[in-house]
């Protein structure tokens, strides 16, 4: 795992130029941003239909192809990032366990649920940031061994209890705040803790948490890697706090920008909302003189099928700005031509994605190696059904 990180770490930094940067904003300047240290991977992306950009948006594997005369040792770099699948025999559930469950969160929940049951060493569990608790409830039916769900929602909790106590099984919700002194009181060294997209500094927590108490085992699926409560990652092994790979908070995003559980129908709405956004960055430059883009709130799906120029009035009023006469249809046709210039941008930056999600991932495995874990990373499921789909497996030596 050491060797592996090192070769990640030094192909992102030789490359970090390709990857250190928000697409959204770089799309401002029509040149693309490589033109002077690579112009012909420029003049490919220019010349790329916008089918062949959504194509290659959701084909991978027909990206790294193509652009492999532009990137020689890309090939030997995803490589290293192959990770281990899995195998599944299937769960037979028990009647009820999947009762409120959403489809794909419960095939993943399941997915989660058998490789942890694999893998299992303690005889009872701690099932992190629980939610109501659908993990616990597979972990809990199946192993029939006890399972404390911890969460910080007390409606959550509330729920979550109920279901349990309905069904007979052995789960205890306890309600608490996961960075308070207080959290400590749920573990102890007998426990399997579970984590199921543990956002942030909430994996990262647990993690340093399981390692003071001496928990038995671990498995987490890390996601949103952004929420963290520092300026920038800090990075828990040696190796990593070495590196002069210092990942923003924005940059700590750039594994999440993927739309592979998305239909048809998600992807319109990210076109539409980004087009609109982007053609309204530009309106407030050309028509008012901003030098500086301005946030705009969340707006609801729904509201986006009124067009550009509804957009720029509810934008207007939410930052209380009031907008001048102008022809609307011409700054979405320039929004529109920046948002395929930025989607350009972003499959080059896509190439690197992978690689910083296992950086992170090989940081925390290398931290809980020098604290006594045996440490594997697999996938415990396939991404189409979740792009986050790493899962960091430790038990106790």
């Amino acid at each position: 795992m050491q060797a592996t990180f090192r070769y990640i770490d030094n192909f992102l930094i030789e490359h970090q130029n390709y990857w250190r940067l928000e697409p959204f904003f770089a799309s401002q300047v029509e040149q693309l941003p490589w033109l002077s240290d690579a112009e012909p991977l420029c003049l490919w992306l220019s010349q790329l239909s916008i089918e062949q950009i959504e194509s290659y948006k959701q084909d991978f594997s027909a990206l790294c192809k193509a652009v492999e005369p532009f990137f020689p040792l890309l090939h030997p770099f995803l490589q290293q990032l192959t990770l281990p699948v899995c195998e599944r025999n299937g769960l037979e559930l028990q009647r009820g366990i999947d009762s409120g469950v959403p489809g794909r969160k419960l095939e993943q929940i399941v997915a989660m649920g058998e490789a942890a049951l694999q893998h299992h060493q303690g005889n009872e569990w701690l099932e992190w940031c629980s939610g109501k608790g659908f993990l616990g409830r597979v972990l809990a039916s199946q192993s029939r061994q006890k399972v404390t769900s911890f969460e910080y929602q007390h409606a959550l909790c509330e729920a979550g209890q109920s279901e349990a106590d309905r069904q007979s099984l052995p789960m205890t919700f306890v309600q608490g705040d996961a960075f308070s002194v207080e959290a400590d009181e749920v573990f102890c060294a007998q426990q399997h803790a579970v984590a199921l997209h543990a956002c942030g500094d909430l994996h990262v927590t647990l993690i340093e948490k399981a390692v003071h108490h001496q928990l038995s085992a671990l498995s987490i699926s890390p996601c949103c890697y952004h929420l963290i409560h520092a300026d920038a990652y800090q990075p828990l092994s040696d190796l990593g706090r070495q590196s002069k790979l210092k990942l923003s908070k924005a940059e700590l995003r750039i594994p999440l920008q993927e739309l592979v559980t998305g239909g048809e129908r998600v992807r319109r709405h990210r076109m539409l909302e980004m087009s609109y956004r982007l053609a309204f960055d530009i309106l407030l430059r050309e028509e008012m003189g901003h030098t500086r883009y301005l946030p705009i709130p969340s707006i609801k799906k729904s509201q986006l099928a009124d067009g550009f120029s509804a957009f720029c009035l509810w934008a207007a009023e939410q930052k209380s700005i009031t907008l001048p006469h102008c022809d609307f249809d011409y700054y979405w046709q320039l929004g529109m031509d920046r948002f395929w210039r930025m989607e350009r941008i972003s499959l080059v930056q896509q190439l690197f994605k992978r690689g910083i999600e296992v950086w992170l991932a090989l940081d925390k495995s290398i931290y809980l190696q020098k604290n006594g874990y045996e440490v594997t990373l697999s996938e415990f499921c396939q991404r189409e059904m979740t792009p986050r789909n790493i899962l960091l497996q430790a038990r106790k030596i």
